[in-house]
């Protein structure tokens, strides 16, 4: 996984007052955690973050006072209406060093029958990894697969290095017949109480 560069300021000044002029400079709060040391307030500027950001568990070397250190998202605040991310938590990792991550999980092929509905029980799956060298998605496939089909968590090959961190039984996509349509009511039988109402009157 490449690192991505980003130039960090420590922060001074807390607080939602503080957070906002933070963000009006087109910079994000963010805190860094890790490795049993005092957590870290920092900004960091939200173009950039935002286009790092677009790859999951994306490895970010953290320039800040002269010095790089290495961290991984682990929690992401956004705007609900703008999308913009309003404020991060960063986890402090060492090369070598294991850490448990949530990867996507993506589907390719076609299911044998249309009509049947997938259901992803799972969108991420946790995973144990070195910290350098996370996957960014698995790929599984649902080619052929019928109504009633599951695929769990030990079914799905992780790339070279990672462990699951999820029971192997763990339900992660299954397949689920489609719902017959009811039948129409007849219109026909619906219409012809008025008419037998009106031959009774007359």
């Amino acid at each position: 996984m490449a690192e991505v560069k980003i130039a960090a300021e420590l922060r001074t000044e807390f607080g939602k007052g503080a957070a906002r002029r933070v963000r009006r400079a087109h910079q994000v709060p963010a805190v860094v955690y890790g490795h049993g040391a005092e957590p870290k307030h920092v900004s960091v500027p939200g173009h950039e973050l935002l286009l790092a950001l677009r790859t999951a568990n994306v490895l970010i070397s953290l320039e800040l006072d002269g010095a790089s250190e290495l961290v991984i998202p682990k929690a992401v605040q956004r705007d609900p209406l703008r999308g913009t991310i309003d404020h991060v938590d960063l986890l402090s990792v060492k090369r070598g060093e294991k850490v448990t991550v949530e990867i996507p999980v993506q589907t390719e092929g076609e299911l044998a029958v249309g009509g049947n509905l997938l259901e992803h029980v799972l969108n991420t799956l946790p995973v144990e990894a070195e910290a350098t060298h996370i996957p960014t998605q698995v790929t599984v496939s649902i080619e052929g697969l019928e109504a009633g089909a599951a695929i769990l968590a030990k079914d799905i090959t992780l790339p070279e290095g990672s462990t699951l961190a999820i029971d192997d039984d763990a339900v992660v996509i299954q397949v689920v017949a489609a719902q017959a349509e009811a039948p129409a009511e007849d219109e026909g039988e619906g219409e012809a109480a008025p008419a037998e109402d009106a031959a009774a009157e007359a």
